[in-house]
């Protein structure tokens, strides 16, 4: 057993404790997939991140991010959250006021301002309609009709998302949670003069149970790639995340210089917020 360092992270608040909590352990090099693995089941945050060595001389660090029930390639809170450890633990990037990570996805350009960061949206890598079952299916778990759903589309960056638009945030925040066979996203718009564009809502099925997200940044990335490429919707602009559940998410999305992204058509999207450290201290593994 080694002492490691390891930082908690509140990612995507704007007041103390009403984000999207993260684990992150600084020291990550020496531990196995199987101790990775134990250590986030036993913390039981949606996500865990252990922080290595990048592989790509282009990165600054490498990391591996965990939920209780298995390993992601790419999450966003987790993203923005290992950046702040990172840096406050003395992480010195090779660019002033950018930092590139790498994880499973890929590298991952983030963009620093001080205790907010925001990444670069990754490339879809599943995209397109929802089969008439799949959608059918996820409709009736959710207790909802098919004239209540306005849009539907895979928009998975990693994760697994099935992204649903449906009339208004209201209706995104009555839907009531329950058991289901996919990883939805649910959006709806705000009325006009509301802060916020859009309320987003994450559900994912885990060791036989249904969890609700308080604030998604893989989501909130492919849901603006999809509402921006389809024209609903353009950067700069605010999503807001956690409601449903007492929390304030605040996720600021804004567009590139470029146009549209690496992977062809689709816009470039940066997804950013405030990520503050709560708490300090070592961990065993």
């Amino acid at each position: 057993m080694t002492q490691r360092r390891c930082r908690f992270v509140d990612v995507f608040a704007e007041e103390p404790l009403a984000g999207n909590p993260l684990a992150v352990v600084l020291d990550g090099d020496g531990l196995d997939t199987e101790q990775m693995q134990a250590y986030a089941t036993w913390i039981d945050l949606s996500e865990t991140t252990f922080l290595l060595p990048p592989t790509d001389p282009a990165a600054d660090y490498r990391v591996r991010i965990f939920t209780p029930g298995g390993e992601l390639p790419f999450a966003g809170h987790p993203t923005l959250g290992s950046c702040r450890a990172w840096l406050d633990a003395g992480g010195e990037p090779a660019t002033p006021g950018a930092v590139i990570q790498e994880c499973g996805a890929g590298l991952v350009p983030l963009r620093i301002d001080g205790d907010r960061q925001a990444f670069r949206a990754p490339p879809l890598i599943r995209s397109g309609p929802v089969d008439d079952d799949t959608l059918a299916r996820v409709i009736g778990e959710l207790g909802l009709t098919a004239s209540d759903v306005v849009d539907a589309a895979w928009i998975d960056n990693g994760p697994g998302w099935l992204g649903l638009l449906l009339a208004s945030a209201e209706a995104v925040l009555a839907v009531e949670l329950g058991p289901l066979s996919e990883k939805i996203g649910l959006i709806g718009f705000h009325p006009d003069g509301h802060e916020a564009a859009y309320e987003v809502r994450a559900f994912y099925p885990i060791g036989g149970q249904t969890l609700e997200d308080p604030v998604t940044g893989s989501l909130n990335a492919s849901a603006a790639q999809w509402l921006v490429t389809t024209g609903r919707i353009s950067p700069p602009y605010l999503a807001v995340q956690g409601t449903a559940m007492g929390r304030s998410g605040r996720v600021s999305i804004t567009g590139g210089d470029g146009g549209a992204g690496a992977a062809g058509g689709e816009p470039e999207i940066w997804v950013g917020g405030a990520a503050s450290i709560v708490a300090t201290g070592t961990v065993e593994l």
